[in-house]
């Protein structure tokens, strides 16, 4: 059996981000949730009054042989803007935050250069304000959030913000499209 690895990334609505990711080849599951706040147990409707402190995210099970971390963070910071404090697109609040939650230290180490070597280059016109925060806890969100995109393909919501976010890993990530 082929040993996996786990990124945490929060970059808006979390159907969006699961979206883009279950386009990649190696990518073997992409799970909306919730981290990065201090209530136990939160849900969606406490987290999006912002009662929890928790960001919407995403955690995606990948294939390290098939994709590496570093590349799972290039797809990140290309699908979203992480240069908005608490913002992504119409969505407003501490939940739709950028954040990446590492798992170890050498998950750190490499978030910490990546983002450096971004501002180096002036990949943004502004400062990356992207947190680099440890994964504390976890908490799958609601079955209804799992898949959303899949399941609800003609929603207006996914239309006019996840559909984009797809179409650019489609472009821009051409090679490492999933085959199914």
């Amino acid at each position: 059996m082929t040993e996996t690895e786990t990124a945490t990334l929060a970059g808006g609505c979390f159907w969006c981000v699961e979206a883009a990711f279950k386009e990649l080849a190696g990518v073997h599951e992409a799970e909306s949730g919730y981290t990065g706040g201090h209530a136990t147990d939160p849900s969606y409707e406490a987290v999006c009054r912002e009662e929890t402190g928790h960001a919407e995210a995403v955690q995606v099970t990948y294939d390290p042989d098939e994709i590496a971390y570093p590349e799972i963070l290039r797809v990140f910071f290309t699908i979203h803007n992480p240069t908005t404090v608490n913002r992504q697109g119409p969505d407003v609040g501490e939940q739709y935050r950028s954040a990446v939650f590492y798992h170890d230290d050498e998950q750190r180490e490499i978030v910490e250069s990546f983002v450096e070597e971004l501002e180096a280059e002036g990949a943004y016109e502004d400062p990356i304000v992207t947190e680099i925060e440890p994964l504390e806890e976890w908490y799958t969100a609601e079955p209804y959030h799992q898949d959303y995109y899949e399941n609800n393909p003609n929603d207006r919501y996914c239309q006019f913000n996840a559909d984009p976010k797809i179409r650019k890993v489609r472009e821009k990530f051409g090679e490492q499209l999933a085959t199914n």
